[in-house]
């Protein structure tokens, strides 16, 4: 065949292929190359995503096979109170392998246990990895750290709590069951987390006593493994009005000289709202006068707070309570229970099933329910401004080779204007300091200092109240905002707030005045 004949076979070959819908050989290993070029991108920024991006994540999760290892074979770090007291640190037993030795029953729920047996909890497990030294504070160590034949290098925690403080708390607390939470209102620095009641946690880290103990604890009816400061949800009665105050005065649905003119005989008579009557006593020492905003916070009248809240709307109750709290996780050191203002699908505003659901959370009951570290959050917002502070455990890292890591406050959120803040402060000082807020308040004013607060009576279905405070001090620069429940140990007054006063009290005898 000739050149020509060549040329036209294969012209005639082409055209073929074409109108068999056929590609040309060339666009198909083009079109390849690019799939394969893409398929290597997608697999090149998986790998960096996992490698780097996740990297530390997954290295320091508590089932990490390097985590696990270390767990069981590498001494860890000590942990220490913010004065540098030894909380929790290692001894090894006949086989050389270590085990871990508590120094106060107080401290085990925020501490917890690590365990051969049962793994670890509280701080043991959130900075299982650093404890045991597989994560460094340094994030150029840690990118070296693979490529080192021991990577071990246990870091220290010291903690911001006081261990004074925390024996005080647990000792005032003493068999009943309740939990009290102190922080420093600027920093977030946790002071005290007592959960009663609590543990041995020596026991439960012994190899040689583990099974039994934790058997026991297990089997305890009073549930001592619950860290009742971040798990316990509780209605807070009264202390939620607080909370009320933030979204009634930020939203202007009320202002500190807003009265009702039905209150005074409603006390008498009860608050009727939509068929259901609101329950107050009667307070004949203010006469049959309408209360203001602060006086009925220093007398705590539930008439006021109710109107207050169907005033409000359950919409932007639900909003402001949100915005300090309410309905998310707190980002803390342990996991902590998401508190709530109803439990929701109702179609009135904000998730509430109607008026009387509004009227009766406005001042602490219905479906409300707060663990005690998001009422202390909700004290120290208004102490601090109506700024809210992260809350934190950890003070400092430090290892040999890392050195000290400090950890300092963050911000969480703006919760109200100074202003607001103010008008709440002042309203919590008269509901402490004036005539009337004494009688509600005995013993939560510690001698000297300017304090401020509001109490709780829970009512429960059954069973005696639960008693509750929460309040800070200095009123003018707070250094310490305080949360405390007693459970099913009445009013407010009884148990919760001179347990409140004499804490801070003690705080000040510490750190000075």
């Amino acid at each position: 065949m000739t050149d020509a004949g060549v040329r036209s076979s294969i012209s005639r070959l082409r055209t073929a292929g074409l109108r068999s819908g056929r590609r040309p050989v060339g666009q198909n290993v083009g079109r390849l190359g690019v799939t394969l070029a893409l398929a290597f991108v997608v697999l090149a920024a998986g790998a960096g995503y996992w490698q780097v991006w996740r990297a530390q994540e997954l290295s320091t999760a508590p089932d990490d096979p390097a985590v696990v290892a270390a767990a069981r074979h590498v001494v860890r770090g000590q942990i220490k109170d913010r004065t540098g007291t030894v909380l929790a640190a290692s001894r090894r037993d006949a086989n050389g392998e270590p085990y871990r030795v508590y120094t106060d029953p107080s401290m085990s729920p925020v501490i917890g246990y690590a365990s051969r047996f049962f793994g670890t909890a509280g701080l043991e497990h959130t900075y299982d990895a650093q404890l045991t030294g597989v994560l460094s504070p340094d994030p150029v160590q840690q990118l070296l750290a693979k490529f080192q034949g021991n990577r071990a290098d246990p870091q220290d925690l010291t903690l911001t709590i006081s261990l004074r403080l925390q024996r005080a708390a647990q000792r005032m607390l003493g068999g009943d069951k309740g939990a009290v939470v102190m922080l420093d209102p600027s920093t977030g620095e946790v002071l005290a987390m007592v959960s009663g009641p609590t543990y041995d946690a020596s026991a439960v880290a012994n190899p040689a006593t583990a099974q039994k103990a934790f058997a026991r604890l297990q089997a305890d009816k009073d549930k001592p493994l619950l860290n009742r400061a971040v798990q316990g949800l509780y209605v807070p009665g009264s202390t939620f009005k607080i909370v009320t105050s933030m979204a009634a005065l930020s939203s202007g649905a009320i202002t500190t000289s807003t009265t009702y003119p039905q209150q005074p005989r409603a006390e008498e008579t009860g608050l009727l709202v939509s068929g259901f009557r609101v329950r107050d006593g009667h307070h004949p020492f203010t006469d049959d006068r309408a209360l203001n905003y602060p006086e009925a916070v220093e007398v705590s009248c539930n008439i006021y707070f109710a109107l207050t809240g169907l005033r409000t709307g359950g919409a932007r109750l639900a909003d402001w309570a949100g915005r300090v709290g309410f309905g998310h996780q707190i980002p803390f050191d342990l996991p902590t229970a998401v508190s709530q203002v109803t439990n929701g699908g109702g179609k009135f505003g904000g998730g509430f099933k109607d008026a009387v659901e509004v009227a009766n959370a406005a001042y602490g009951q219905a479906e409300v329910l707060a663990t005690p570290i998001q009422m202390a959050l909700v004290a120290s917002t208004v102490a601090n401004e109506g700024v809210e502070i992260k809350p934190q455990l950890v003070k400092s890292f430090s290892s040999d080779r890392d050195g000290t890591r400090t950890v300092g406050p963050q911000q969480m959120a703006d919760v109200l204007t100074p202003d607001v803040a103010g008008e709440i402060k002042s309203a919590m000082e008269r509901a402490v300091e004036g005539d009337f807020g004494k009688l509600f308040t005995p013993g939560a004013a510690v001698p000297g200092i300017p304090t401020a607060g509001k109490t709780g009576t829970a009512q429960l279905a059954a069973g005696e109240p639960h008693s509750w405070f929460i309040g800070f001090a200095p009123v003018d620069h707070p250094r310490v905002a305080i949360a405390v429940i007693v459970e099913n140990a009445g009013h407010g007054a009884s148990r919760a707030a001179p347990m409140a006063g004499d804490l801070m009290q003690l705080y000040f005898e510490t750190f000075g005045k």
